[in-house]
């Protein structure tokens, strides 16, 4: 069992890739420690709050001076590259508090901003300036502007949520039946992220059967129970309902739920099959239950509280992700700043009752078992995986993965020769791979525990992934500086997998098969099809750049397909109808 070297712990990453900005850099040298890890290329971001107009809040004596067009520009600066870790307003998160009482404070004051947006610090801080992503009038600016008091975006209440509403199709206008010839269980439901839309792609015949337009950068897609809906949500809080029926599938339902979001899910439970759907935002902290066949909005409930290990108060904890149990009529609903997860019972939303679980901070991605009653979820900042027990509504364990930063997606479920079934995370921040142990009855010892560790092709990694049907495991890695290593998966032989020793690498080289030569694309997220016998990549791109999917054959770990077209821009998350539906990974 192999783990990696304690590194310098960096700050909660969400999941919002930022491409290097054109500028000068400050200087030629930077401290080793600051920002060069693999993580350095993936900051947190409120990607869509910087779009909000802010005016300068009133004036105090000695402030900096600074002008109104400044202080916009700033404040899109700060929204995108630094609420993610310092709060939108500005209060603190995994990074540090920056409100004026600390940033004006005798010991702090422009200098001190200045060289610490430059330098960055060992704590996870990045370069700023010496990465050259800031250019100096930049930095000068952003010291400035943390001199000032802070803005805070508007809320986004029931009002604003019904006025964006839109019921395209009323559901006694909806189709009876399915109008085209789409196996709809291995379709596939393609990101293109800075277009703005989704791509349905036929998993068995590789044709494009729609582009539909949808919010900024989907984050994800969520199937209703019934496999009729596909929801989208983009990082602008716009959720799009998708009917899978109409030939060609189109839009029924619009509405937007905040200005930040990253979630959407659906109710599971039998008796409540697409009753409901629920959605999570960042800004303003809070969810949405509502009417699964219409988008109307139903009931909102704020995250605000207190932090569940600290009991103070916390201004804008933000909804991570959110599943449905298979268990009982509750969402799952991962709040990240006070580290609690919340079972929302959804059987009378009138009387709305949650079991409120204190987990850890800070709350990411996950997934459940291969039983589908144990709900894994990262809080990656910490290092550690929250394990619930979603039939008697518990925590049962956190678990130390032993890397830098888990960044599991959904995680991967497999049988392993020696340990029995695990669940799987790689991580963001070093080249680990971990594996816990799911089976409290059958292997006791090794439940709720990691059992192995182990290196894929390095740092950087963003998603893992494997089917019950296949016999590899898959490890991205498009973070990571090394070109080769980011155009590239890690493949590992589940059945060769021991109890001593690293499992041997096979390399898959993603983008020389797509046959893209422009840029530098990035592989990211594999995607089995409905039935195990293939895996799908993205290759990603510039907007401006060509991008592909590359399909492999999971028996013969041999290219099978290259699906290009003008029209896949951006190709980022793949979601499978059957396999997201079934919560199969």
């Amino acid at each position: 069992m192999r783990f990696p070297a304690t590194l310098a712990r960096r700050l909660l990453l969400s999941c919002a890739i930022l491409g290097v900005a054109a500028g000068a850099g400050l200087a030629d040298e930077k401290p080793k420690t600051h920002g060069d890890t693999p993580a350095a290329a993936y900051q947190p971001s409120m990607t869509t709050l910087g779009q909000i107009k802010v005016e300068i809040p009133g004036r105090k004596e000695n402030d900096p001076v600074m002008s109104q067009e400044e202080f916009q520009k700033a404040t899109e600066i700060y929204f995108e590259r630094c609420a993610g870790c310092h709060g939108v307003l500005r209060k603190g998160a995994t990074g540090k508090p920056l409100t004026p009482d600390l940033t004006r404070s005798p010991d702090k004051g422009y200098d001190y901003l200045k060289n610490f947006i430059t330098y960055g610090s060992p704590a996870g801080m990045p370069n700023w300036g010496t990465s050259g992503q800031l250019d100096e009038a930049t930095v000068d600016m952003m010291a400035r502007y943390l001199l000032l008091d802070p803005p805070a975006p508007p809320e986004f209440g029931m009002p604003e949520m019904r006025a964006s509403w839109k019921l395209i199709v009323k559901p006694e206008d909806r189709p009876t039946k399915k109008l085209n010839d789409i196996n709809i269980d291995n379709l596939m439901s393609v990101t293109l992220r800075d277009a703005g839309q989704v791509a349905l792609i036929d998993g068995g015949t590789y044709e494009i059967k729609a582009i539909i337009d949808t919010g900024y950068a989907v984050h994800i897609s969520r199937i209703s129970a019934s496999g009729r809906y596909l929801f989208v949500i983009g990082r602008d809080g716009k959720v799009v309902m998708i009917d899978l029926w109409m030939n060609p599938p189109a839009p029924v339902a619009e509405i937007k739920i905040g200005s930040e979001a990253r979630s959407i899910e659906t109710s599971k439970f039998k008796g409540f099959e697409d009753k409901y759907a629920i959605a999570g935002a960042y800004w303003p902290p809070q969810y949405v239950i509502m009417d699964g066949n219409t988008l109307e909005p139903k009931k909102i409930v704020s995250t605000r509280g207190n932090i569940y290990d600290e009991q103070v108060y916390h201004p804008e904890p933000r909804v991570a992700s959110i599943v449905s149990s298979h268990f009982k009529p509750e969402f799952i609903v991962n709040v990240k700043e006070t580290g609690k997860i919340l079972l929302v019972d959804y059987s009378d939303i009138k009387n709305l009752k949650t079991v409120e679980i204190e987990a850890e901070r800070f709350l990411h991605d996950g997934g459940f078992d291969s039983t589908k009653r144990y709900f894994l979820v990262a809080a990656n900042a910490r290092g550690k995986v929250a394990v619930v027990d979603t039939k008697e509504d518990k925590l049962v364990a956190l678990v130390e993965t032993g890397g830098q930063t888990p960044h599991p997606g959904r995680g991967a479920n497999f049988v392993h020769p020696v340990f029995g079934p695990v669940w799987a995370t790689s991580h963001l921040g070093d080249d680990s791979v971990a594996l816990i142990g799911t089976d409290p009855e059958g292997h006791p010892d090794n439940a709720w525990k990691v059992v192995d560790s182990f290196p894929a092709l390095g740092g950087g990694s963003l998603f893992i992934k494997t089917h019950p049907k296949s016999q590899h495991l898959y490890v991205d890695a498009p973070l990571n500086p090394e070109a080769s290593i980011s155009s590239s998966v890690a493949v590992f032989d589940i059945s060769k997998m021991t109890k001593d020793g690293d499992p041997e690498i096979t390399t898959l080289p993603i983008v020389e098969w797509s046959g893209i030569a422009e840029g530098q694309p990035r592989v990211v997220q594999p995607e089995f099809n409905e039935d195990g016998t293939e895996v799908w990549f993205s290759v990603w791109g510039k907007a401006s750049e060509e991008s592909a999917i590359v399909v492999v054959d999971d028996k013969t770990l041999q290219l099978k397909k290259v699906i290009k077209d003008k029209r896949l821009v951006t190709p980022t998350g793949k979601f499978n109808v059957f396999n997201t539906r079934e919560d199969v990974y």
